[in-house]
């Protein structure tokens, strides 16, 4: 999800029973510091996302820690989002590339070997582009990221080059020897 749409996210959009987040708005801060919810970027972006076993229980275990403000923060109708600064208000965008930022910047003090600035943009293009190479349905990555034309998904967010096509394409030869080997079998009268 954009990291707008995670920020929105209250304890009413997770369904933990039946493992589903709903997406239907997100969280801004205007350039005058104000706090408002949006709805999603586009028609396509209000969705409900399944979610697996361990993204429930991650969502779990930030419910269960969860401290809510001493007074809970309601923003045009919306309250008890996940994640709060410590004024009390919930975080944004920002606050989360801050907390990458720092991230990446301890990393580097540490390593030899330097880590690129990560964004959690960056994350969602990783995503969009790992599902891909996976052999997702692209209709159905279309309608995970949100995005209202399958051109943004395959063309923008899916970053693919030679290895991945060489990788590809030994996996369609592998299927047809194995199709093969099955005909074969299929043809050859049992003894």
């Amino acid at each position: 999800m954009r990291i707008s749409e995670f920020c929105g996210l209250t304890l009413k959009d997770i369904d933990l029973e039946n493992k589903i987040v709903n997406i239907d708005h997100q969280l801004q801060r205007t350039s005058e510091m104000k706090y408002i919810v949006e709805l999603t970027k586009t028609n396509s972006g209000t969705r409900k996302l399944p979610i697996t076993e361990d993204v429930a229980q991650c969502f779990a275990a930030i419910i269960e820690h969860r401290e809510p403000p001493v007074v809970e923060k309601f923003i045009d109708g919306y309250g008890g989002f996940l994640f709060y600064d410590d004024k009390g208000m919930p975080l944004v965008a920002m606050h989360w590339e801050h907390r990458f930022n720092n991230m990446v910047d301890r990393y580097n003090t540490i390593y030899k070997i330097q880590m690129p600035n990560i964004t959690p943009h960056v994350c969602r293009h990783t995503y969009c582009s790992n599902q891909a190479k996976s052999g997702m349905n692209p209709k159905t990555l279309q309608y995970l990221m949100g995005h209202s034309d399958i051109g943004v998904t395959m063309n923008v967010y899916t970053h693919l080059g030679l290895e991945d096509a060489a990788d590809e394409l030994k996996r369609i030869e592998a299927l047809e020897l194995a199709r093969k080997e099955i005909e074969k079998k299929l043809d050859t009268p049992p003894e």
